[in-house]
């Protein structure tokens, strides 16, 4: 049975005739009497029977009339329910990452983020990039995205994802003949960053740092296509995950080399205030960016 019957029935019980709910519920008193004719054509029985020029309900009536305003009631607190919802997912979020690179892909979900949320505003804030955890301590930013899980008790961290940075080089450089590159590959690089400190570069973190390795050459390059025409042309190499080149034409010369044996793989992560967890616009935007990147 249609809500609009339940809605008929009680508005025409409470105003005690078609004229008044006429009135209440926009409608012509032809098409109210046309709804009520079809709705008791469909149950087989009367629902109100018209008594000097009052409308009452039969007994049949009355149980429809009370399911009607249980029905009707539990509805309308359904949607205050879901309006309370809505108003505690409303506020800013400002966020950085720990490298520039991280910055692909951002954009367009940030722009869908607005047509899905248009109450949550997500600010990146370029000035914390490098380090952004001391700028959540500080309150300076609300999440950041980072590849190390900070060891804090004011702090949580979300996994998100799983990737693997890949060398990017020309199809003739010689790092191209083994199937892939060791550490002792990289000492007689050009290798091309997107910028300084070393220490914020999550490839010499993570791969030549800790094999105490310094290649010949580092040239911070913040412009991708640049530095992606300078590996065309042999001058260099990259060190990136395929997903951060995705809006980029590459050329047929460049090769993705592998980083090791199994690759070199990194787990991103999601880093809040703990005392922001239970903030619903936060994690609202934590599970649309688990459910994005998740993909990556």
């Amino acid at each position: 049975m249609e809500i609009k019957y339940f809605r008929l029935i009680k508005t025409i019980a409470e105003e005690g005739s078609i004229a008044n709910s006429a009135e209440k519920l926009f409608l012509t008193q032809s098409a109210l009497s046309h709804q009520l004719r079809e709705l008791e054509e469909r149950l087989g029985f009367k629902v109100f029977l018209r008594t000097r020029n009052k409308w009452e309900l039969t007994e049949e009536g009355i149980e429809l009339y009370k399911l009607g305003n249980t029905i009707l009631e539990s509805i309308e607190k359904g949607f205050q329910n879901i309006e309370q919802l809505r108003m505690g997912s409303f506020g800013t979020i400002k966020l950085s990452t720990e490298c520039y690179s991280f910055y692909q892909g951002l954009f367009a979900f940030i722009q869908k983020m607005a047509l899905l949320y248009p109450d949550i505003n997500v600010d990146l804030i370029l000035e914390a990039t490098h380090h952004p955890i001391p700028k959540i301590l500080s309150n300076d930013i609300d999440i950041a995205i980072v590849t190390s899980k900070p060891e804090n008790e004011n702090l949580s961290s979300i996994e998100i994802y799983e990737d693997e940075v890949f060398a990017i080089i020309h199809k003739e450089n010689t790092l191209n003949k083994p199937e892939f590159l060791e550490v002792n590959d990289f000492y007689d690089v050009h290798l091309i960053i997107h910028s300084f400190p070393l220490e914020t570069v999550s490839f010499y973190n993570k791969f030549l740092k800790p094999n105490k390795i310094t290649p010949y050459k580092i040239s911070a390059i913040p412009i991708t296509e640049v530095a992606l025409e300078m590996v065309e042309a042999n001058m260099g190499i990259m060190c990136m995950p395929k997903w951060a080149l995705k809006s980029f034409k590459l050329s047929e010369d460049l090769i993705f080399k592998r980083i090791g044996k199994n690759g070199l793989k990194r787990t991103h992560h999601l880093v809040v205030r703990k005392s922001d967890r239970s903030k619903k616009y936060i994690n609202d935007f934590i599970s649309n960016f688990k459910d994005d990147f998740s993909k990556v």
